[in-house]
């Protein structure tokens, strides 16, 4: 850990953008997915055929939003409205709010917030794997050996949940040099026309992408030299199945017509990647996707098999946790064949078991180190109370002040220690308080490590 940085609440000028999440375009991708997330298959079901009514009340909430200041206003209208609501617009608040949680940096409350877990899958599980004949890889390592087989990789995510973002980081370098050539990702919103020639998101680049780790895939997409493609119906979330549909024709219209030797990696929201119906009441847009295109794809789960809580995990998560001593995100491949496991073979190929953090610092996952390549930055605080809470980032020197932070976190006490975890460089550090007055306006720099001498 690095010695702390020092701040004080100086009232200097500094700029957090993006200020109002827009609930209905996050409450229509949640009805769309929310029958992807096997833990809230009932919830879901009461979102999806939801009344008229429900759709004009969160229509209503998304221009109370968009009127609000900042990010942390947002967040407190929706948690206001969660609890005094019930029903299907309770539960697409909560998957909202967790969103909007997650976005800012506050990865554990985020799991928490959208309660739903595992409490079933919809087919019979394959048979658990035993350690005679599997054994646990690391799983970007994996994929990339099994993709190089493949012109299409689908991974899925669950969009209030970061740790589902790092693997997809982790494999962008593996499957650039294996020669994919697009990175399609659902959650980009098409109308950045800006975002190539600027070569990093800003908060108008799409609704999840203002959460740090996926704004960190579109860089780092950006920066390897991936055709980057926006993908996203502009059907409503009821409209399942036309959604699913158009989904899959805008990755032909804008990846395969014009480039018929492409090769694709696709990152997608929970049962958009499955290979059969059964999650969802229409074909998935990866089954559009093999008809339209004549390819197989090589589809990952990594939405069921992850640290939620005791009473919400499935059931045999921390027993294939303590089975196969997993420490990073991992796959299961046969010890004869070199198959990879899935959970579920009939939806997709391979099942990722992402761990519990191995320890928290400052109450934030360690997870957040992404394999070492990012260095936790404490900072000291010094803010008076009425700047409370407030929201500390760091953004990269050089992007302006729109650019999604390459960490952030929110402050709730003026006192004491948080930590931000940042690769070597230079950022821009600033905090803005719930009714958007500056607070924090700062240059940083993150130094490599310096080399332990050997013993």
């Amino acid at each position: 850990m690095r010695a702390p940085v020092r701040l004080l609440g100086a009232a200097m000028l500094c700029v957090l953008s993006g200020c109002a999440t827009t609930a209905l375009d996050s409450a229509s991708v949640s009805l769309g997915d929310s029958k992807g997330d096997r833990a809230g298959a009932v919830s879901a079901t009461r979102a999806v055929h939801a009344s008229a009514g429900t759709f004009e009340r969160l229509s209503a909430l998304q221009r109370e939003a968009n009127a609000l200041k900042t990010p942390l206003a947002v967040r407190e209208f929706y948690r206001t409205r969660y609890e005094q609501s019930q029903g299907g617009v309770r539960d697409l608040i909560a998957q909202v709010l967790a969103s909007t949680d997650a976005e800012l940096g506050d990865y554990d409350r985020a799991v928490q917030e959208f309660p739903y877990g595992v409490s079933a899958l919809r087919g019979t599980p394959a048979s658990l794997p035993q350690v005679a004949d599997f054994h646990a890889v690391d799983a970007a390592t994996a994929i990339a050996s099994l993709a190089s087989s493949h012109r299409i990789v689908l991974i899925n995510e669950a969009h209030h949940v970061a740790q589902t973002r790092i693997l997809t980081l982790a494999l962008l370098p593996r499957l650039r040099a294996l020669g994919f050539t697009h990175f399609a990702a659902e959650g980009i919103d098409e109308r950045d026309r800006d975002l190539v020639t600027r070569g990093y998101p800003v908060e108008a680049s799409g609704i999840y992408v203002r959460e740090p780790l996926y704004g960190e895939i579109i860089r780092t997409a950006l920066r390897l030299g991936f055709v980057v493609v926006p993908y996203e119906s502009s059907m409503s979330g009821s409209e399942t199945a036309s959604r699913e549909e158009e989904q899959a024709r805008h990755l032909i219209e804008r990846v395969f017509r014009p480039q018929p030797q492409a090769r694709l990696f696709v990152h997608a929201g929970y049962a958009h990647v499955h290979e059969r119906p059964g999650y969802l009441d229409a074909e998935p847009m990866a089954m559009h996707l093999r008809r339209m295109s004549g390819l197989a794809a090589l589809s990952i789960d990594q939405t069921l098999l992850r640290p939620i809580g005791a009473q919400r995990e499935y059931a045999d998560y921390r027993t294939l946790l303590h089975r196969f001593a997993i420490d990073r995100p991992s796959v299961l491949i046969a010890n004869r064949g070199g198959v990879a496991w899935s959970l579920e073979p009939d939806y997709y190929d391979i099942s990722v078991i992402l761990p519990p953090p191995a320890r928290l610092v400052i109450g934030r996952p360690d997870w957040l180190t992404l394999g070492g390549t990012r260095e936790i930055v404490p900072v000291d605080l010094d803010l008076r109370e009425e700047h409370l809470p407030c929201v500390l980032e760091a953004r990269y020197a050089g992007e302006n002040p729109k650019a999604v932070a390459a960490d952030r976190v929110i402050v709730e006490r003026g006192h004491g220690q948080v930590a931000l975890f940042l690769a070597p460089g230079k950022y821009r550090l600033a905090a803005i308080d719930a009714s958007g007055r500056s607070v924090i306006d700062r240059d940083l720099r993150v130094d490599p490590p310096v080399p332990r001498p050997a013993s």
